[in-house]
């Protein structure tokens, strides 16, 4: 089986990744809109006639804050991405515990990747290690300067040139395909929206619960009045995020893998290699210090423990790895 396509997936990760940045503003700013309608709507509640509670929503009143707020929300999200997308190669290291890795230090690798390099005739990206007895292996970054491949010592100690030889290759047409910049894209953005939902349940919770005593009976009103707008406010601020989440691991399709696989596969002219390597892996993937699921989507393997219980069965549906039996399958084909 030849792998065939590159130029296609290039394209496609391309536009997906365009997507995300026209997607991501319109999100947050629609989570500001959404925060503001639900604190105005609560807000402005009166008695009828009956002693029933009555709300409603001044459309004009949340308009008007909601442009105030506009260029704060922009500018500051705005920075925070630039900041975090070009310090992605440091954040990654960071939460990974990589390091470089020198040519003097192992001449083996740098070898291998090189004349991989050669063969499909892109620049050398960095190489680092990470210590660790478990089995990994990921590409990152986002640009000629940043990108990155990273091994563990226990994937050095385990493989044999040949299987190591497929499992960079692999890496390396996830940079070619440009896979690496739409996750680190991915990751950054469904970092913000969490923070951001955190940030605005916590500090509602806070106000609610130590934002002053109960004096009177209205005061106990308003306190559950203020209740039902955190739970509300959770509720939203959560089904957006996870809304955004779902799109994103949507974008990233798993079709990437395959394209991966087999484009390792071609570099490094073994299959069977390759195929071998993975199933060397799928015993005990992942790293020992990384509890992260977004880091996780860089990994060669996806481990399957970051989630248990029906979160599990949830990040499996939507997970951005096919299944590794089934990769196998494949290479064992060519």
């Amino acid at each position: 089986m030849k792998y065939v396509g590159m130029y296609t997936q290039i394209r496609r990760n391309n536009m997906r990744t365009i997507l995300l940045l026209l997607m991501f503003p319109v999100i947050m700013l629609g989570m500001v809109w959404v925060f503001l309608a639900l604190v105005n709507y609560f807000g402005n509640g009166y008695y009828d006639q009956y002693g029933n509670v009555v709300h409603q929503l001044d459309a004009d009143t949340v308009n008007y804050y909601f442009l105030n707020a506009l260029p704060w929300v922009v500018g500051g999200v705005g920075i925070w991405f630039a900041i975090a997308y070009f310090s992605n190669t440091a954040m990654v290291r960071a939460a990974t515990g990589a390091r470089p890795l020198t040519r003097k230090e192992n001449p083996r690798v740098y070898n291998i990747v090189e004349n991989l390099c050669m063969t499909c005739n892109m620049d050398m990206p960095q190489i680092n290690i990470i210590n660790d007895p478990q089995l990994n292996a990921f590409a990152s970054g986002i640009d000629k300067k940043s990108y990155t491949v990273t091994l563990t010592t226990g994937i050095l100690n385990l493989l044999d040139d040949d299987e190591l030889a497929g499992v960079i290759g692999h890496e390396l047409t996830h940079i070619r395909n440009h896979d690496t910049r739409l996750l680190i894209t991915s990751i950054i953005f469904v970092g913000i929206v969490s923070t951001v939902m955190s940030m605005v349940v916590q500090t509602m919770y806070n106000v609610m619960w130590f934002g002053g005593g109960r004096r009177s009976s209205s005061n106990e009103k308003n306190n559950g009045l203020s209740i039902v707008v955190v739970l509300l406010i959770g509720a939203v601020c959560c089904a957006i995020a996870y809304l955004f989440t779902l799109l994103t691991r949507f974008a990233i399709s798993r079709k990437r893998e395959y394209m991966a696989d087999a484009g390792g596969a071609e570099l490094c002219g073994n299959p069977l290699a390759l195929a071998s390597a993975l199933r060397k892996i799928s015993g005990d993937p992942g790293l020992g210090n990384v509890k992260r699921d977004d880091i996780a989507q860089l990994f060669i393997i996806h481990p399957q423990h970051f989630a248990p219980g029906m979160m599990g069965f949830f990040n499996s549906l939507f997970s951005t790895h096919p299944e590794t039996k089934k990769r196998i399958e494949i290479l064992e084909q060519f």
